[in-house]
This record gives structure tokens, C-alpha cells and sequence, in this order.
């Protein structure tokens, strides 16, 4: 399938994307979307959007090769945008969390801005520009906006200052216990990063929301998660990242406590399996098999509300 999309050069997508995108017959279609809202610079609306967050969902690559994603927290203010092509973080290096590894000068990274209490999302990918340990810069690399849809809505509020860690040390593991597995299957809500290395060489990392009613992430007795693919924008970012390079990294976000669970590891794209008809409106299916794991107790300072009806 991928062999079929080198013929694409000019796409705004890449190989991977293509071949998603192919896989359901909207190349066409989505040629025009992709060079209209791929943009190599912030709109206003998004530059205005990201001071008023108090969190922030990054995803970023370590030395290994291995991807991350992370929520990071901080008072409203601590992302800024001075100009449309840079995003400002004033955020402290973290050696607990495994994500920080990937977020040295030069380094690719992806960032959500997620507002869920108005369901509101935009996203951006770009190269990270350190001068200190308290901070850095984004320069954008790709800027665009997401829909609204499976995201469960819920207010949040601060239970510590956000500039002091927390005193529980994180636990790695290579398999779920009793608690984490819990995490996943009560869980409505994760973060999902994946990335490529284009053939400029370029790398594109990306970070993006899976939701859904709580329980829609099936976990086997073996630890691998069966994810469903709901209908979206078929821009196929994720899925398309999958098919060129099988990497995944998820992060579970306990609402009620500030705990996290973070695992990276190897994915699977199931396009046709049967197995789909028992996820209720799935398309296609994705399985994930950590590798490594890492629970993070009280990583976050705030805590969220349960989710409001839609």
C-alpha cells in the first residue's frame, strides 16, 4: 500500500496519510483540506487559544528512538505565541517523565492544546529551541484545528501550584497490575504521540485525543490494547505515522487523582479484521503492545470534574 504513494510528491501528506487516506478513497478530497489548514504558521484564534490553557499534551521522541507523550501542566500563560510561527513554553525540565528525554535543543515535538471543558483542540508539530532549563521555544512546523468530537467534557481546577512537583516518585514496569489496568478500561479519555522521519529528513512528530465512552479500550490478558478508530477528519495523522513507522506512545490521565500512565511500544493498523463489528461504530482497529510502562503518581496538580452530558 505505501509503494502506491511515493507517486505523491507534491501531497501535502505523507506516504503514510496517503495510503490511509486510499485505503477509504478520499486522496482527492483531502488534497485541498490539507493545503489549506496545514499551515506553516498560527492562526490569531490559536495564538489567542493556548495562553488560557492550564495544560498541555506534548509528544516527543527519546535518544532510543522510543516515542512519548506527556501532559504538562502550568498557571494559564505559560504557553505563548510572540509571533504566528513560534509558541513560547515556560515549563521546567522533568526527569520523571520519560517524555522530557525527547525535549532537548533541535529536538521534534508535537503539542495538543486541549480545552475539554469547551471541547475546543488545535494542534501544531515543530522543532524545539533551548537556550535554558525553565523554558523553550516551538518554532511550527504545521498548525491546524480538530472537531470537537469524542471529546468528553469536563472542568478542571488546580489542587497545588503547578511549579511544585510532586513528592511520589514514579513506579516503571513492564507489565499492568491490578491498578493500571484499571486506568485503562475505566478510562473515556488518552493521548496518543507517533511520529516519522520524512524523506527530507525532517522528523514529524504528532500527538493527538482518542475518546470515547468509558471502556472503549479493550485490554487483553496478555497487556496488548485494542483501540477502536471512530470516524474523524481522515486527515489520518496517527493511523498514517503507524504504517510508516509502528511506534506508539499513550498516556492515561486518572481525572479524579492527577495520576499518569505513560507506555511506549509497538503498533499494529488492522485495517479489515473482523474483529471490528464488536467495537460499536469503529471503522478499523489499531493494537498497541507496551514495552515499557511507567505509572506516575499525583503527576498532575489538577483534578477534573466527571464528564458533563453532551
Amino acid at each position: 500500500m505505501l509503494e502506491q504513494t511515493r507517486q505523491d510528491a507534491s501531497s501535502p501528506w505523507h506516504e503514510g496519510e496517503l495510503a490511509m487516506q486510499r485505503s477509504v478513497g478520499v486522496v482527492e478530497r483531502m488534497d485541498g483540506p490539507g493545503r489549506n489548514f496545514l499551515r506553516k504558521a498560527m492562526p490569531e484564534q490559536h495564538r489567542a487559544f493556548f495562553p488560557m490553557l492550564p495544560f498541555v499534551v506534548l509528544g516527543a521522541v527519546d535518544a532510543k528512538g522510543d516515542v512519548w507523550a506527556t501532559v504538562r501542566a502550568g498557571h494559564p500563560g505559560f504557553l505563548a505565541s510572540p509571533e504566528p510561527e513560534i509558541l513560547d513554553l515556560t515549563l521546567s525540565r522533568d526527569a520523571a517523565d520519560p517524555a522530557d528525554a525527547g525535549m532537548e535543543d533541535g529536538d521534534a515535538i508535537a503539542m495538543l492544546g486541549i480545552q475539554l471543558e469547551t471541547r475546543r483542540r488545535n494542534r501544531l508539530n515543530g522543532v524545539i529551541h533551548r537556550t535554558e532549563a525553565k523554558a523553550f521555544h516551538v518554532r511550527v512546523g504545521q498548525s491546524f484545528g480538530n472537531c470537537p468530537q469524542y471529546i468528553q467534557p469536563r472542568s478542571s481546577a488546580f489542587v497545588r501550584d503547578p511549579d511544585l512537583p510532586t513528592a511520589m516518585a514514579p513506579l516503571h514496569s513492564g507489565q499492568f497490575d491490578d491498578r493500571t489496568r484499571r486506568m485503562i478500561e475505566d478510562a473515556d479519555t488518552f493521548f496518543v504521540a507517533s511520529y516519522v522521519d520524512r524523506d527530507n529528513g525532517e522528523r514529524q512528530v504528532d500527538v493527538s485525543h482518542r475518546g470515547g465512552y468509558a471502556g472503549f479500550v479493550h485490554l487483553s490478558a496478555d497487556g496488548v490494547l485494542t483501540v477502536p478508530d471512530f470516524p474523524g477528519n481522515r486527515f489520518f495523522n496517527t493511523l498514517g505515522n503507524f504504517l510508516v513507522n509502528p511506534k506508539a506512545g499513550l498516556v492515561f490521565v486518572d481525572f479524579k487523582t492527577g495520576d499518569m500512565l505513560q507506555m511506549t511500544g509497538r503498533v499494529e493498523v488492522l485495517l479489515d479484521s473482523p474483529e471490528v463489528a464488536t467495537f460499536q461504530r469503529a471503522e478499523r482497529l489499531w493494537r498497541f503492545t507496551p514495552e515499557a510502562i511507567v505509572l506516575r503518581p499525583d503527576a498532575l496538580p489538577l483534578r477534573w470534574s466527571v464528564p458533563r452530558d453532551l
